[in-house]
């Protein structure tokens, strides 16, 4: 699943129009480019737009900063792009907490497809409230892993406090990796890449723990109840010489 996720952040940049990119789109808000990276970074995050650039569009605008061609204080960007990112998503869970369903099994359309629906469930299943966390680094998953848990599976007071720390860490976060690193070509021209890897091998800590749990609860159910079948072991490839 986080490979097809990685697949979908590497090939980003190519999904929309060049209006999209976003120099191009920082470049055509002149002297309100505050305003429009925080109202892009809103509406992605709040209203089930997944195609405009979240990632790319925040380190960006931290490098632009650090160059002086955004004319306002880090801080002050930095605290707009965490409110809209945390403002966006309490949106997008409020919209799957009234509409629930009726989102979900809604057929596709030019923005909406239900397998997006279905890889953030798939998420949201494995990894619980971290999703919230996790998302905000995955494109398409940031933007309907909100509406998911607003369907039900997951407390108001829960959300928050996870949608608290994914705004700082992704809004936040990116924006000041783009000040000090955004004149790094190679980290600029692949950022998305970057910020799945990062989230893979963070990850991979937990898979390891979820494998072990597994493994420990077959062995609780085999000691209580002897007739429950162990789990599958991979095949041992035949390591003797042919005759």
């Amino acid at each position: 699943m986080l490979s097809h996720a990685a697949a979908l952040a590497t090939a980003l940049p190519a999904i929309g129009p060049g209006w999209l990119d976003p120099d191009t789109l920082i470049a055509s808000f002149g002297p309100y480019a505050l305003g429009g990276v925080v109202l892009v970074v809103f509406i992605e995050t709040g209203l089930l737009f997944p195609f405009l650039p979240g990632d790319s569009l925040l380190f960006t605008a931290g490098m632009l900063t650090a160059q002086e061609q955004i004319t306002v204080p880090i801080w002050l960007l930095c605290t707009m792009l965490f409110l809209a990112a945390f403002t966006g998503d309490q949106v997008a869970y409020a919209i799957g907490h009234r509409a629930g369903p009726r989102i979900f099994n809604r057929p596709d359309s030019r923005f909406f497809k239900q397998s997006y629906i279905d890889m953030t469930n798939a998420y949201f299943e494995k990894y619980g409230g971290r999703t919230i966390i996790v998302a905000r680094f995955i494109p398409f998953v940031r933007t309907y892993a909100p509406v998911a848990a607003g369907v039900g599976k997951m407390s108001y007071r829960h959300f928050v406090s996870y949608n608290v720390i994914g705004a700082l860490l992704w809004g936040v976060g990116v924006t000041l990796l783009g000040y000090a690193l955004g004149n790094v070509t190679f980290i600029r021209e692949n950022i998305e890449a970057l910020l799945v890897a990062i989230v893979l091998a963070s990850l991979t800590p937990i898979a390891f723990e979820l494998l072990r749990a597994r493994r420990d609860r077959i062995r609780a159910l085999r000691e209580a109840d002897p007739t429950v079948a162990p789990a599958p072991r991979p095949p041992i490839a035949d390591t003797q010489p042919d005759a």
